[in-house]
């Protein structure tokens, strides 16, 4: 997981940063681990660096008038996250409403 994260030596030395130091590497192992099951449900087998790349490349170009195009290729890592997700992003155009939407619902499913 070091290499995952691309972890490098930090010099800290007052203990509150030490510990928000620790906490904040703790949180992203945890949410890793947590995607990397739930993605992995459905038989197949991603490892967190693939899964971690293909978020990172999940880039999207703006329309003026128009919305969001994906600018990533489909592949089946993104159809499951997607399905994990529980939205599609990488079909059509989305609207900047249609991304509202989406946003919004994403902070209400955090919420439960």
């Amino acid at each position: 997981m070091k290499t995952d994260f691309e972890a490098r030596p930090v010099f800290l030395q007052r203990d509150d940063r030490i510990r928000a130091h620790f906490l904040t590497c703790l949180l992203s192992l945890l949410m890793m681990r947590i995607l990397e099951k739930k993605v992995n449900r459905a038989g197949r087998k991603f490892s967190v660096r693939e899964i971690s790349d293909t978020l990172a490349g999940m880039d999207f170009c703006s329309i003026p008038g128009e919305g969001f195009v994906p600018a990533y290729t489909r592949t089946t890592l993104t159809d499951h996250l997607h399905g994990w997700a529980g939205f599609r992003t990488d079909t059509q155009i989305i609207t900047k409403q249609t991304m509202r939407k989406i946003i919004s619902s994403t902070r209400k499913k955090d919420e439960k």
